[in-house]
């Protein structure tokens, strides 16, 4: 099961994700997992998988009805389909090797309730590019642009259908224009603070496609940390029983 390098990262009720150093996750994927969270009746879909973390932990409690998973780089992919194995959860995760420009003939358009990303934070040719190519595609818009994002997002989505990213701040107008641009219109924002005394980390983003312009709503802050350094309640709710293993 277990390849050179690999080993298994507890999520959370006996539920566990194959990572390795050059695919594993973060803080910002546990955040968008909970923000995007699925209902038990939606078929949805999440892009840029990686080593699938994110599909996983919302088959920790309530699954969705279905998750189509779109990862292009083939190493990743592997594991993440061996993590769906391991946890015996071929029935609901379905795991694409592919370009989410491309899905033609591999997913079915505008039949998904919820479309999620956590995508490359820099601009292609943008910041010192990591030398090694997993690491590269997953932090800068290599293989794709967030516009590319935005607009496969609007054509898996059904009228009316959520579509949620995390991001930096420094990329928010990014962000806003192009989910408005593809037919997605803004309708939740969230930004994210390590604790009090700190400028926002992240923002949590949720559009709808088709939606009426404007309405968008802002939310309280997450704050990660209490003042003194320890987990704040709402990051500890977050978490679950993975908290176990971060703490």
């Amino acid at each position: 099961m277990l390849k050179k390098g690999e080993r298994f990262e507890p999520l959370g009720n006996g539920i566990k994700v194959i990572v390795s150093e050059e695919n594993h996750f973060s803080t910002d994927t546990i955040l968008l997992a909970n923000f995007a969270s699925p209902k038990k009746h939606e078929n949805v879909i999440e892009l840029g998988a990686g080593c699938g973390t994110i599909s996983l932990i919302w088959c920790r409690n309530v699954p969705p009805k279905s998750i189509a998973s779109v990862e292009i780089q083939s190493t990743a992919a592997d594991m993440f389909k061996r993590s769906v194995e391991y946890n015996n959860l071929n029935y609901i995760i379905k795991v694409i090797n592919g370009d989410l420009r491309k899905l033609d003939g591999l997913v079915n358009f505008g039949s998904f309730d919820m479309a999620a990303i956590n995508p490359p934070y820099k601009i292609g040719g943008g910041g010192i590019v990591n030398p090694d190519e997993q690491k590269r595609i997953a932090r800068h818009e290599t293989e794709c642009t967030l516009d590319d994002i935005t607009a496969a997002a609007a054509r898996l989505l059904r009228f009316g259908g959520r579509f949620c990213v995390c991001q930096r701040p420094e990329r928010l107008t990014d962000v806003l224009m192009s989910m408005r641009s593809a037919g997605i219109e803004p309708k939740k924002l969230r930004f994210v603070q390590q604790r009090k005394s700190k400028a926002p980390k992240f923002f949590l983003a949720e559009g709808r496609r088709g939606g009426n312009p404007g309405g968008l709503v802002m939310l309280p802050t997450l704050f990660i940390e209490n003042d003194d350094g320890s987990l704040s309640q709402e990051m500890i709710n977050i978490y679950g029983d993975y908290k176990e293993s971060y703490l």
